[in-house]
Parts: structure tokens; C-alpha cells; sequence
């Protein structure tokens, strides 16, 4: 039985970077093909997923300035929640279960069991993107995940993304701000990793607080060295937010040609639809036209025909001596026979007539209504397209800033600037947290100014000390 360490941290998301959109500076391109690929799905659409019918639900009575348009949007402009969380999760170093090792190999198959049940086992975690990646120092496993709840009673949406809450659901309950939620379910988790290690002859070697007993120099040195090593960590981290930046950016320049396309192909339907309106417009007066003509000749046969006096003048003039008899049976029948078939004929093209128009109205009115439509959709592409433009815009000024500020500067006092700027934000909060009095009881309160007062003794101690003793 071998001992390594079990790792389990929050990760920063990066999802081009998981999925090898691009190749950062400590990949091996060579092994990018060895990574698993679990799950890869879209964000935006499991987010329709997960919560389009609540957001329905929501809406239903409400006002259409309180509606909800996009729940993505929503989440991803807001500051209580964040889109997804993401986990990674590791066994040993590069030292000890480095990459193309027997003992690497090992690490992988162990990720790999861990990871087929954790959805299972986290229903309310809905994961969206799983990467086990090969091609770094050391085996390691990436999960992304959407938080939610459903049948939320509080305000709000029934179904809505919350981390607490689901975590909550899983039976974690938390305690103080050192054992929330989060902390709880990462224990877990990394326990049950370690149990899986355990059936591959793997212990979990925790570590204890022995380090405390080393010499000063040593202690300090190994101390240093461990922020050194987180340093360089977020550098990695930031150095993939960057080229993330501007994949995006190549993504929404890409997504605005796209619409310029659209945009194009839009305009050219609704000008074969303006044309293909006005001809059958065309057509329909020609029909029009037509029934007018032969309508007067349709009213007067129908009139002769009513007042067969007014026929009479035309009929052909008897012989002096025919009888009526064959003048009927020869002359006027035959005329008659003729005058009927030809108004018949008349009154069956009138119809006939009557259908085409109507026929030609009908895709008059369908085109006209099909115009509308392409029109609506030019007007929803053009505003697309304006934000979308305002979008690039703006993700370009960022970028150009950047590279303006890394051709002035040089890209290691940019990196030491973000690195100084994190270790600030840091500091700071966590001397506003101190700088607060906690509510509650007398003791809690002494317990913090006894914290506080051990802050400071320990800031003069480093001011009169700053340097001594710390080199590596």
C-alpha cells in the first residue's frame, strides 16, 4: 500500500482551455490526444434545459418589465451566483504520479472510475463539461457544473441556479464560514475518491500540521516555496483567461460575419418577396381586368335571355312561303342551340374566372404576410447584429488595452503588476474582515480582538524583519 496526497480545488472555468481550444504553455501537444472527454455540451443550451420552463412558469401574470427574457443573461450579469462551478480533482504530484508513469497510469484509471457515478451521485450538480486531462505534469479531472434547485418556495423562479441550495439538497448542510457547503461536499467527495484509490492499493496521506516543528529558516523557505508555487498556478490560470479573451473575441468576430451573410441572404428573400408580391399583385389587376370585360357581356346575354322580345330582331327572316313549322325546326332552333352553348361556355369562364382570382388573392395575401415576416426577422437580425457589434467593440478595446499595456511594459511587469494587484485584493479583504467586530456574543468578540491583536504583532514582527532570513 503506497500513500499519496488527495487534491480537490475550485477551478477558474476556463472552458477553451479545458476542452484544447487552444495549447497553453504547459501542455504537450504530443498528448492532448490522450485526454477523455467525458462531457462536452453547450452552456447556453442546458441552461434551456435546466430552467426554460421555469422561466415560463415565472412570467405568467407578471409585467413585461419584470419578465424574465434570458436566464443566462441574467445570471451571467448578476453578482449573487456564477454561471457554473468547476472542480479539480487530483491524486499525488509530478513527482510521485507524473504523466506517462506506471504510477500516472494508475492515477487515470482511478479518475476515471471516481468520475462515472459523480453525476449519479450529485443529481443537483448538473454537469455540463468533464475533461480528464493527460497532457499536463500530472493525471487530473476537470467537472463544470450548473448548481440548481427545484420546487423553490422562496421568491423567484421554482427552478434557479444556487450552489448553497443544492448543495443543501445533497445533505450538506454547513456550519461556520471554515465548514460551509462547498467545504463539506469537498470532503466528501475527495473521501470518496480516496476509498476508490484505496481498492487500487493507494492511501490517502493526509497532511498533518508537522511542518510546524521544522526550524524557522526551513519552515519559512518551505512556506515560500508553497506561495511561490500557487503564484505560478494563477499565472497559468490568468495566461488562459488571456488567450480564452481572444478566442472569444475571434468567436464573436466570427458570429458578426456570419450575420453579415445573414443579413445579406435576409435582403435578398425579402426583395424576391417584394417582387414575387408586386407580380402577383400585377397578375391579379390583369384577372381583374379581364372580369370587367367580360362581365357587361355576360349581363346583356343574361338580359336578351330575359327578354326574349328583344331577340326576335335577330333572328332570320322567313321565306314567303315556308311554313312555321320547319322556319322553327330549321332556323330558330338551331339559333337557339348555338346562343345557349355560347353563354354556357361564358358563364363556365366567368367561374373558371372567378376561382383564378380568388386563387391569386390567396397567394397575394401569403406573400404579403410572408414579406411581413422577412421584414420582422431583417429588423431582429439588424439589432443582433448592433449588439453583437457593440459586444466585439468593447471585448476589442479590452483586448488592445492589454497588448498595449504588454508592448509598453513587457509582458513580466504586466505579470507581476496582476500578481501584486491579487495579492493586494487579498490582503485588503482580509483586513476589512478583520477590521469588522462580529455580532453575536462577548466571547466571539474577545476572540476577534485577540485575533486582531495577533495580526498586527505579527505585521510589526515582519516590518522589522522584512527579508531576513527568507531567502531560498
Amino acid at each position: 500500500m503506497i500513500k499519496r496526497t488527495i487534491s480537490g480545488m475550485i477551478g477558474v472555468g476556463s472552458l477553451a482551455h479545458n476542452r484544447r481550444d487552444f495549447v497553453a504553455e504547459n501542455v504537450d501537444p504530443d498528448r492532448v490526444h490522450l485526454n477523455i472527454r467525458y462531457q462536452n455540451e453547450n452552456l447556453k443550451e442546458v441552461y434551456k434545459e435546466l430552467f426554460d420552463d421555469s422561466v415560463e412558469r415565472y412570467n405568467v401574470g407578471k409585467r413585461k418589465d419584470r419578465q424574465i427574457i434570458n436566464y443566462y443573461e441574467k445570471i451571467r450579469q448578476g453578482k449573487q451566483e456564477k454561471l457554473f462551478h468547476e472542480v479539480i480533482f487530483q491524486i499525488g504530484n509530478r513527482e510521485d504520479m507524473a504523466v506517462g508513469t506506471a504510477e500516472g497510469d494508475l492515477a487515470v484509471k482511478i479518475l476515471d472510475e471516481y468520475v462515472k457515478d459523480f453525476q449519479k451521485r450529485n443529481a443537483t450538480l448538473r454537469v455540463f463539461g468533464c475533461y480528464l486531462h493527460q497532457d499536463e505534469s500530472t493525471p487530473h479531472l476537470h467537472i463544470d457544473f450548473i448548481p440548481y434547485v427545484t420546487d423553490w418556495k422562496g421568491k423567484g423562479m421554482d427552478t434557479r441556479v444556487s450552489l448553497k441550495q443544492a448543495l443543501k439538497s445533497l445533505g450538506f448542510q454547513g456550519g461556520n464560514k471554515h465548514d460551509t457547503e462547498l467545504n463539506q461536499w469537498m470532503n466528501h467527495e475527495k473521501k470518496v475518491l480516496a476509498e476508490i484509490a484505496k481498492q487500487h492499493g493507494i492511501e490517502w496521506e493526509q497532511k498533518g500540521t508537522h511542518e510546524e516543528h521544522l526550524d524557522v529558516y526551513n519552515f519559512k523557505k518551505k512556506e515560500r516555496k508553497k506561495e511561490v508555487q500557487e503564484l505560478e498556478q494563477e499565472k497559468e490560470y490568468l495566461t488562459a483567461e488571456n488567450e480564452e479573451l481572444t478566442a472569444q473575441i475571434a468567436e464573436f468576430r466570427a458570429d458578426i460575419q456570419i450575420l453579415k451573410d445573414d443579413k445579406k441572404q435576409a435582403i435578398r428573400e425579402k426583395q424576391e418577396a417584394e417582387q414575387r408580391a408586386e407580380d402577383a399583385e400585377k397578375e391579379l389587376k390583369s384577372l381583374e381586368d379581364r372580369r370587367n370585360v367580360l362581365q357587361p357581356i355576360m349581363d346583356n346575354a343574361s338580359k336578351e335571355i330575359k327578354e326574349y322580345g328583344m331577340i326576335k330582331t335577330f333572328l332570320p327572316e322567313a321565306g314567303t312561303f315556308e311554313r312555321a313549322a320547319p322556319y322553327r325546326e330549321n332556323k330558330i332552333k338551331p339559333l337557339f342551340i348555338k346562343m345557349k352553348n355560347q353563354i354556357a361556355a361564358l358563364a363556365g369562364k366567368v367561374v373558371e374566372l372567378n376561382k383564378t382570382i380568388e386563387s391569386w388573392k390567396n397567394k397575394y395575401q401569403k406573400s404579403t404576410e410572408k414579406c411581413d415576416d422577412i421584414q420582422k426577422q431583417l429588423d431582429d437580425v439588424r439589432k443582433e447584429n448592433g449588439k453583437l457589434s457593440n459586444d466585439n467593440q468593447r471585448l476589442q478595446e479590452i483586448s488592445d488595452r492589454y497588448d498595449r499595456v504588454v508592448r509598453i511594459l513587457g509582458s513580466e511587469t504586466v505579470e507581476d503588476v496582476v500578481q501584486q494587484d491579487i495579492k493586494e485584493q487579498r490582503t485588503l479583504e482580509e483586513k476589512r474582515r478583520m477590521e469588522q467586530m462580529p455580532k453575536g456574543s462577548v466571547l466571539k468578540q474577545l476572540e476577534w480582538a485577540t485575533q486582531k491583536s495577533q495580526i498586527e504583532n505579527q505585521q510589526r514582527k515582519k516590518n522589522r524583519t522584512k527579508y531576513k532570513g527568507l531567502e531560498i
